[in-house]
């Protein structure tokens, strides 16, 4: 798979970096903006400031109100999403490529003029609480919910809903300070990628971005995981089981070994979990495990979910998997392994929402950005005997397991 991959960076004095991957074979382009006000900086009383930051300033920005800012993107043909996650409010477009420059002009607005409107704070709240019970009806999201805050330090592991109690009591005047305070050009990234000309946008980001005053970087304060075995009581005929352990963050040397081995127990029909857990047992409605990184640390996931009466097998069973790993693997899962990572880098290559994003990604985990071709040549130097390398000198091992069902389950001796 070898590409045409032109990437331009420029770093501002202010911090601001501006990131962009030419893919001129599209008539498409896409922007991600990333600021570092994410649900980290949420007060211990206001948790859920960040999503209600991020719904507030979605209504109205510079010369638009709520309704023209949605009218004139629509107008534009921009198809657009937001986030909350521990670092960053994000916000992602893309468009025809005609259409960049002008939906540019009106993120710029979005970033340096929300309108942050006091009479629309309540229907700002409803929606955040709406997600809230949402997570309150979903189990396996509120299980996996816990898992990330039993499993990482505070502030890493929290929800970026918050919490009702933190929600019903933010205030417009929390949103202006947060907003005021974390939506700074330090640690912020702007990355496009498709079809445009880079002398022009460059110009253009510095006309609308150049006077953006830097503000530092406020330091966060980390307090130890519990990293427990934790049962959440829940009335009901299922029960979800999920299991957290360290692995390494995507800056490390070994993190694509560390990732495969992943990908052995997880990713499709042939993978371990789906086969041992689901396939051959018929212990589970769903497994499935992922490899989550942030800047300094990386960390498998995996969730399985089952009925009460067949719980305390699969647990058992799904633990055994993930220890079984340290045996090593397998040539021809390996293979199987790259043909689909290969197919989805294949269909990177047609998405500039996908490029935009990882790219911005890449900036934050590691300071620059990797190319499709580096991918590439990383997986294709994947094999079964340096994973079983890797395996064998990092097992899974000191779980962090949360559960949530009828009643607890039983974890083996010398397993957590």
């Amino acid at each position: 798979m070898t590409v045409k991959q032109a990437i331009f960076v420029h770093e501002f004095p202010s911090g601001l970096v501006l990131l962009a991957e030419s893919m001129e074979w599209l008539e498409s382009a896409s922007l991600t903006v990333r600021v570092p006000a994410g649900c980290n900086y949420d007060p211990s009383d206001r948790a859920g400031l960040a999503g209600m930051t991020c719904e507030q300033a979605l209504r109205g920005a510079g010369p638009r109100d709520s309704r023209e800012f949605i009218t004139d993107l629509d107008n534009l043909g921009v198809e657009r999403g937001e986030g909350v996650s521990s670092s960053h409010l994000s916000f992602s477009a893309a468009t025809l490529a005609a259409n960049l420059a002008p939906a540019l002009e009106i993120y710029a607005d979005l970033i340096l003029r929300p309108h942050l409107p006091e009479d629309q704070l309540e229907a700002s709240r409803n929606v955040v609480l709406q997600e809230l019970q949402a997570i309150e009806d979903e189990p396996s999201q509120k299980v996996m919910q816990e898992l990330r805050r039993q499993h990482y330090p505070d502030p890493w592991g929290r929800p970026s809903q918050g919490d009702e109690a933190g929600v019903t009591a933010t205030t417009n005047d929390d949103i202006r300070a947060f907003w005021n305070t974390h939506c700074r050009p330090d640690g912020s990234i702007i990355s496009v990628a498709g079809r445009f000309d880079w002398p022009a946008l460059l110009d253009q980001v510095s006309r609308l971005f150049g006077d953006w005053p830097s503000r530092g970087i406020e330091e966060i304060v980390e307090h130890p995981a519990p990293r427990s075995v934790t049962h959440i009581p829940h009335e009901s005929n299922q029960t979800q089981v999920a299991i957290a352990y360290a692995s390494l963050p995507y800056k490390h040397p070994d993190y694509f070994r560390a990732w495969g081995s992943v990908g052995v127990l997880s990713g499709g029909m042939s993978a371990r979990l789906f086969t041992e857990v689901r396939e051959k047992r018929g212990l589970c409605y769903s497994v499935y495990a992922s490899h989550h990184t942030q800047r300094d640390r990386g960390d498998v996931f995996c969730y399985a979910g089952t009925s009460a009466e067949r719980a305390q097998e699969t647990l058992d069973v799904t633990l055994a998997e993930l220890i079984r790993l340290k045996d090593g693997v397998l040539s021809e899962e390996i293979d199987r392994l790259k043909a689909r990572i290969k197919s989805s880098l294949i269909m990177q290559q047609e998405s500039s929402g996908a490029r935009a994003s990882s790219i911005a990604r890449d900036w934050y985990l590691l300071g620059r950005v990797r190319t499709l071709d580096e991918i590439e040549t990383a997986i294709d130097g994947l094999t079964a005997a340096g994973i079983s390398e890797y395996l064998a000198a990092q097992p899974p091992r000191d779980f962090t397991i949360v559960t949530l069902g009828q009643q607890a389950l039983e974890v083996r001796d010398g397993v957590s």
